[in-house]
């Protein structure tokens, strides 16, 4: 087959899916160029027409996913509230499913320790928060929080769902299978905040 076929066939999409996969089941350490491309039925020289180098790849993946979140909670910020659930509790519920339901994502997004790969993570998860923030402060009405608790609320939101997140998602269940829970759980966080009004 020709070299660009070949190129062709082996997406960008599929080289991230399975990269992802591999860094978070075997480790980012672990995984070579070659081990990806092997995984995938290719050689690794296929991958480096895509990208340079394994970091370069990582990167990808986590400008990808972040703006994958980015594109959800935005919309759900611009969705009427419906089924009585408050805006605010749609979008930590749209959140909690973006979590649940993309677990390979969120632990590279989140939950990732490894320190060099963290240095590539860290100011997408802090234009991810500072967006959540904003999404959030447009619910806390002015005269009800004073300044301290408008910065210091949204930190609050993110930890409870964040929390919630990582609970469930080492079992590998789905935002559907536990979505009772996950409302209950909003419903509780927005009480406590609505209460003050």
């Amino acid at each position: 087959m020709a070299r660009r076929a070949v190129e062709r066939e082996l997406s960008r999409e599929r080289i991230l899916e399975a990269a992802r996969h591999l860094f978070i089941t075997k480790g980012y350490r672990a995984i070579s160029m070659r081990s990806i491309g092997q995984h995938l039925g290719y050689s690794h020289g296929s991958l480096y027409y895509h990208f340079k180098e394994k970091a370069e790849l990582f990167y990808a993946i986590v400008m990808k996913d972040f703006n994958d979140l980015a594109l959800l909670l935005n919309k759900a910020a611009g969705k009427a509230p419906s089924d009585g659930v408050s805006k605010l509790e749609q979008l930590l519920l749209e959140f909690v499913r973006f979590g649940l339901n993309n677990p390979y994502q969120y632990e590279i997004m989140f939950m990732i320790r490894d320190e060099e790969l963290l240095a590539y993570c860290r100011s997408e998860q802090s234009r991810c928060f500072d967006m959540f923030s904003a999404l959030v402060r447009q619910h806390l009405l002015d005269n009800v929080y004073c300044e301290e608790e408008r910065r210091n609320l949204p930190h609050t939101l993110f930890l409870s769902i964040h929390g919630f997140i990582s609970f469930y998602i080492q079992d590998r269940i789905s935002f559907e299978e536990i979505k009772p829970a996950a409302v209950s759980h909003v419903k509780v966080l927005c009480r406590n905040l609505y209460s003050r009004v």
